[in-house]
């Protein structure tokens, strides 16, 4: 454990040691700061410094958190410290504990002379751009408990992968003999091949991370292991190529979480699961395992969370609902088992181990007959994606109105119809939404209107609109490539703005099929290339008409609920023969718009040749 008379800067601490104030000085002015994070750093007492702790006894730097923010927000542009990493880091002779995760030390090694911080418990190298090398000397640091050593491979700055950290000797590892958790994520093992003697020597580690490090061998099994305080391994992500049994790690039975995906093992879901009796959470997806999943799984009493998705089950998923664990009292939580080949209905009644399910994964495979009521009974539901069947039948309030907890409805690609009450207010706020060719019912559902976060839905290939003329989603926050789907489904449309959003990239060709189109507005958006040749197909644009399609849109189908009618009115700035203009008006009298509204500064204008 750390030491607990550190104290946050904030804390009234005696002033720093004058010694550790110039090493952290000299360490600084090492460093490129271009988001000024360590602007604190000035005056004498450092304890009062950001990411700096003292101890309340003896005034020693014992602690510096300089992670970087990037990681936990995922916004790359966020200023991170990066340069180099000064040798005068020595000079905190008290330090047990160090991150400097999440930063952009690009094209560094990691320095040799961290190995010589000899007082370490805690260090934190992850995800910070390093190359090169993981140098030996980390194995001089035999107070260490918390090794974290995550190799970045993708590079922020030039959008690229490239190589990062490797280690082609980890017998240093040998001397780590009180480590409790070491990660080596994206670390380059590959010309390592024995690799478990050495982890096998460090009798203490509780968690153990190795996924993604192109290790190619997994022994069948150790002559004595010494790994019995080892709760999670995860090993997912390498090149193994093997039987999925025997292997070593099956007789670890006090693991708690194993992590096995894309590991490349093959042959039958092996019985020796039936023996993890301690697993709470067991991931084998994306490997080659055939068959039913061993009966003595009903043994995992403990487990919460399984991913046997992307294998080849190859059976039925009612036999398999059957085989889960009932005697962990429903504490299964997430059940994943996409594109598994399961076959067969969903059984009629609910299966008592999935009552507490908050993540429900189905995706891909062959399942057929209607959605049961019982979906309905899974109140802690956060996550339901049944895609990609052959389920058909009605799905109504029964099913949904007790799932006040989802976030996440996809149901694409069968033939379910889903059929709810005009007044229906839904209890769940959802942010995905793919209800792709399912059946909406007679007229646009109005449920939809109460879901205020959505981030993504596709409700295309539902033939709820192959008549809509206008179609007006500017100002919103959609995103991706412009939707080719419109011009292909939306073939009466004469209105279209998806103006003031974030789409990106081309003009698609199928936009310009919409031969009645009279007003195109993709201004604001992030549009590149060239306006495509076959905008002539537009006619719309150019011919002298009347408007009567608009008209009769407004005329015969809008109607507010007290059956007035509504008209669209709007204020809009239009560019028309070279000149913005404010457009004020009722919709049905725009005719004979001669324009096609591109109003964003990178589109690249280019002459229809």
């Amino acid at each position: 454990t750390q030491d607990t008379s550190a104290l946050h800067p904030d804390d009234a601490i005696p002033s720093c040691v004058a010694i550790e104030r110039s090493a952290l000085l000299s360490f600084r002015a090492g460093l490129s700061d271009p988001g000024n994070l360590l602007s604190s750093w000035k005056g004498d007492d450092c304890c009062q410094w950001k990411g700096v702790y003292c101890s309340n006894r003896t005034a020693h730097v014992v602690r510096l958190d300089l992670q970087g923010t990037y990681c936990a927000t995922e916004d790359w542009s966020t200023p991170v410290l990066g340069g180099n990493i000064s040798s005068s880091l020595l000079g905190l002779k008290h330090l047990q504990y160090l991150d400097l995760s999440c930063n952009r030390f690009d094209k560094i090694q990691i320095p040799d002379f961290i190995g010589s911080l000899h007082k370490l418990k805690y260090l934190d190298l992850s995800d910070s751009m390093f190359i090169g090398r993981i140098p030996p000397q980390l194995g001089n640091l035999s107070n260490l408990q918390y090794l974290y050593l995550v190799s970045s491979t993708w590079n922020v700055g030039y959008s690229s992968f490239y190589n990062g950290t490797y280690s082609t000797d980890i017998t240093w590892l040998s001397g780590l003999t009180i480590l409790e958790h070491l990660d080596m994520t994206f670390v380059n093992l590959s010309t390592i091949v024995h690799w478990l003697p050495v982890v096998n020597m460090l009798p203490t580690l509780k968690v153990l991370h190795l996924s993604d490090c192109q290790l190619r061998n997994s022994p069948d099994s150790l002559p004595v292991s010494n790994l019995t305080s080892l709760e999670t391994l995860d090993f997912s992500g390498n090149h193994l190529h093997k039987r999925s049994a025997p292997n070593w790690f099956w007789d670890l039975t006090g693991l708690k979480n194993l992590h096995m995906s894309s590991s490349g093992f093959y042959g039958p879901f092996p019985d020796e699961i039936g023996n993890m009796t301690s697993i709470v959470e067991l991931h084998l997806s994306y490997n080659n395992l055939v068959g039913m999943i061993p009966s003595n799984l009903q043994n995992l009493c403990n487990l919460e969370r399984l991913d046997f998705s992307m294998n080849n089950i190859n059976g039925s998923i009612a036999e398999l609902f059957h085989r889960l664990p009932s005697c962990s009292q429903n504490k299964l939580k997430e059940l994943s088992l996409s594109v598994s080949n399961l076959t067969g209905s969903l059984p009629t009644t609910l299966v008592e181990p999935l009552r507490n399910l908050s993540w429900l994964d189905l995706y891909g495979n062959k399942l057929t007959g209607h959605v049961p009521v019982w979906i309905g009974e899974l109140t802690q539901l956060t996550v339901l994606d049944l895609s990609s069947n052959n389920l058909d039948g009605v799905m109504h309030e029964g099913h949904l109105s007790r799932l006040a907890m989802l976030e996440e409805l996809t149901l694409s690609d069968n033939s379910i119809a889903i059929t709810v009450s005009p007044t229906w207010v839904p209890p769940f706020s959802l942010g995905i939404i793919e209800l792709r060719s399912c059946q909406l019912g007679a007229k646009f559902p109005m449920w939809l209107k109460w879901q205020t976060h959505v981030m993504s839905l596709d409700i295309s290939n539902t033939s709820k609109c192959p008549r809509l003329i206008f179609l007006d989603l500017g100002h919103n926050q959609f995103s991706g490539a412009l939707p080719a789907w419109i011009g292909e489904k939306l073939s009466s449309l004469s209105f279209l703005r998806l103006r003031s959003n974030m789409f990106y990239g081309h003009i698609p060709d199928e936009l310009t099929e919409l031969v009645n189109l009279q007003y195109l507005d993709l201004g604001y958006n992030n549009i590149s290339g060239s306006i495509p040749r076959s905008i002539i197909n537009c006619t719309g644009m150019t011919q002298t008409r009347d408007n009567d399609d608009l008209r009769d849109a407004f005329t015969s189908g809008v109607y507010s609920a007290g059956s007035d009618l509504v008209d669209y009115t709007e204020n809009f700035t239009v560019l028309t023969k070279g000149q913005e203009r404010l457009y004020t008006g009722e919709i049905i009298y725009m005719v004979n718009l001669d324009l096609l509204i591109l109003w964003e500064r990178s589109l690249k204008k280019s002459a229809l040749l």
